[in-house]
């Protein structure tokens, strides 16, 4: 986030403004940290020590639910999160194979983000888009009855969007 973010007053209104009202019921505390990760785009290990201070409850109370439940990162994602679907239609018609071509061309794995922070890929159980299968989102964008090699294309495509999109800003 930044380079000195302990130092940093407004890196932590966020946190203030989030944490302010804790009662010391620890049912808040994934709501509490859902907040979090929506204001600062993930849980950063300094929040979480943070909000161990606040709370009371033990750090690794904390990251035990944060590593349990799915919706928690723990890293900065890219401005564009490729979710993959791995549905049961999806896995039948190719997913494995999309997932591939997607994180070859990408240069990462799945779950990874790319250098330049602006994909990350994640695999997800269902899209709900099953007679487009295999199906990926980027974004709001579904792309489907993808190939490895439409996969790789519609990357490329979407890069080339990006890369226009900054040149005329």
């Amino acid at each position: 986030m930044c380079n000195n973010c302990a130092e940093n007053s407004k890196y932590w209104d966020a946190f203030e403004e989030i944490t302010a009202d804790w009662t010391g019921d620890q049912s808040a505390l994934i709501p509490t940290l859902q907040k979090l990760q929506d204001a600062y785009g993930y849980l950063p290990k300094d929040i979480i020590a943070r909000l161990s201070e606040r709370t009371g409850i033990f750090v690794s109370q904390i990251m035990g639910v944060v590593t349990f439940y799915s919706q928690f990162r723990l890293a900065p994602t890219g401005k564009h999160i490729i979710k993959i679907c791995f549905g049961t239609a999806c896995h039948v018609i190719g997913a494995e194979n999309i997932a591939d071509a997607i994180c070859h061309e990408l240069g990462i794995q799945l779950g990874g983000t790319t250098e330049d922070g602006l994909f990350t890929v994640e695999s997800v159980a269902c899209i709900g888009c099953c007679s487009l299968a295999p199906v990926i989102m980027i974004g709001t964008e579904a792309h489907g009855r993808l190939t490895p090699e439409t996969a790789r294309a519609v990357i490329r495509a979407f890069r080339a969007r990006e890369v226009e999109t900054a040149c005329v800003n």
